[in-house]
């Protein structure tokens, strides 16, 4: 799974990465962010556009807002058939920005926490879908989950599943309104290249939300890096 990642770049940057006009001027930076966080995401507008959105998607036809603590992830496998993910898939797709995430290696009894980053890149983006939900006085919220697949060969050795991140090139495909070939889309969600991609365990502060600063980036121990 992904339930926690980065993304500390500022407004600029993110509008010029994803040539997104931006629903706010600030953007706050985040080394820790957890699920039921408001979180910007990309979606194609023409131009695209960042949007503030909830992590953890409720969707739209939903009576139980608790629901979002079960979809802060969508499996890559079958979510064109799942009724909580197909409906999104089919019109809501989106771009999730990151500059970088966290999991939790089982080592016996004890889990260790790995930040994961792209080695080429500071900035990319995760794939995710969104909805919009209506709360019972009709007010809109817009939530979002982030799609995983099966690890590479860097990601096995911590964990048995790991976001979707994409290509640049892969970006525009997925984004685009009026692409509605399931297999081409579905075909985007291959594991990221695992010689592209850098890991090494860090503080144990990461586990707590509370904790959100720079400092939980701090390798713990360069010699157990996972280069």
């Amino acid at each position: 799974m992904c339930g926690r990642f980065t993304l500390h770049a500022d407004h600029k940057k993110l509008a010029d990465r994803f040539s997104a006009g931006m629903q706010d001027s600030e953007v706050t930076p985040h080394f820790n962010v957890a699920p039921g966080m408001m979180m910007p995401i990309v979606v194609k507008n023409s131009p695209n556009k960042a949007i503030l959105a909830r992590w953890g998607l409720i969707p739209s036809w939903s009576r139980d807002p608790s629901i979002a603590y079960r979809t802060i992830n969508a499996r890559a496998e079958g979510i064109s058939e799942k009724p909580v993910f197909r409906g999104p898939f089919r019109k809501k797709r989106c771009l999730v920005p990151a500059n970088g995430f966290f999991e939790w290696k089982r080592i016996e009894k004890e889990k260790i926490p790995y930040y994961i980053r792209l080695t080429d890149k500071d900035l990319f983006a995760f794939a995710g879908l969104y909805d919009e939900w209506l709360d019972a006085k009709g007010s809109p919220l817009t939530t979002f989950t982030i799609i995983t697949t099966q690890p590479n060969r860097l990601m096995e050795k911590i964990h048995s599943r790991m976001p979707v991140i994409f290509s640049k090139s892969d970006e525009d495909a997925w984004l685009d309104p009026d692409e509605h070939d399931t297999e081409k889309l579905l075909a985007l969600l291959d594991p990221y290249p695992a010689g592209e991609m850098k890991a090494y365990p860090v503080s144990k502060l990461v586990n707590s939300p509370a904790n959100d600063t720079k400092d939980i980036l701090t390798p713990v121990s360069e010699q157990e890096s996972l280069l």
